[in-house]
């Protein structure tokens, strides 16, 4: 008799080994299947996605009076984004005169001076136009 119940005390001593493992398994692929999920679906972008151009407006050439009686004939073109709004000039060429009326010609001769005010008129204008406006060109730039 003893022998007997033995064999059924080894049986039942084993199940909860088994059970516990299946347990384990179970509960790491659900993490796993979690983790995947979240990876693929629901993970936000990391980064915005960069508007795509659109049109380019050529705007007329204006002439701007700098400093010592000298002046400055500057022509622009907007880059637009695809999505833009109706772009209307006349803020583009209004910043543009503000930005530089007054200037020397020898700050306006240096390409890394000209460079920083395109990238500050660039700014600007991507503020004025609400991010319709990607780049500014220059599309003529004579100082006398």
């Amino acid at each position: 008799m003893t022998t007997t119940t033995l064999p059924a005390a080894e049986a039942t001593a084993a199940e909860p080994k088994k059970s516990k493992k299946k347990l384990i398994v179970i509960a790491l692929v659900l993490v796993l299947a979690a983790g995947a999920v979240y990876w693929f679906v629901l993970k936000p972008s990391g980064a915005e996605a960069a508007p795509e151009p659109g049109e380019v407006l050529v705007l007329e050439p204006v002439q701007v009076n700098l400093e010592s009686g000298h002046y400055l004939r500057v022509g622009i073109a907007l880059q637009l984004t695809a999505d833009a709004h109706e772009a209307d000039g006349s803020k583009a060429l209004d910043a543009t005169i503000e930005l530089f009326s007054g200037r020397t010609v020898e700050e306006l001769a240096v390409g890394e001076d000209r460079e920083k005010l395109k990238e500050k008129l660039n700014n600007t204008l991507e503020e004025e136009y609400h991010g319709d406006v990607m780049e500014v060109y220059f599309t003529e730039f004579v100082t006398q």
